[in-house]
């Protein structure tokens, strides 16, 4: 079920991308919101970004807490696996690579009040 799902979503994905407004400057694609895909009832989200030699597809399973990362070609319609991360304990921090003000430095001064 969760194969048969995910190819769906992926196809569904494929579809868009193959009719998808290639003529317009890269310009105008940089502007448009980002779209996101989820089905309902389903775990899965999925979250497109052009790039300039083809497609990003981010895929999220919500119930697993994981996160995989494809490359579509629009060349060639070639899809290839970039990388796949479990999110769980990355989900757990509450600060990483910020700069201040940190969280935990704003929720002291605002603890001070």
């Amino acid at each position: 079920m969760r194969s048969a799902m995910l190819g769906t979503l992926l196809g569904a994905f494929v579809v868009a991308v193959l009719v998808g407004p290639w003529d317009l400057p890269q310009e105008a694609l940089a502007d448009r919101p980002t779209t996101v895909y989820a089905a309902a009832g389903s775990e899965l989200i999925a979250v497109p970004a052009e790039t300039a030699d083809g497609q990003l597809l981010t895929v999220i399973d919500t119930q697993q807490r994981v996160m995989s990362v494809y490359r579509i070609e629009t060349a060639t319609g070639k899809i290839t696996l970039l990388s796949v991360r479990k999110i769980q304990w990355d989900l757990q921090l509450t600060e990483f690579n910020g700069e201040a003000p940190l969280p935990q430095e704003i929720r002291r001064l605002l603890e001070q009040r």
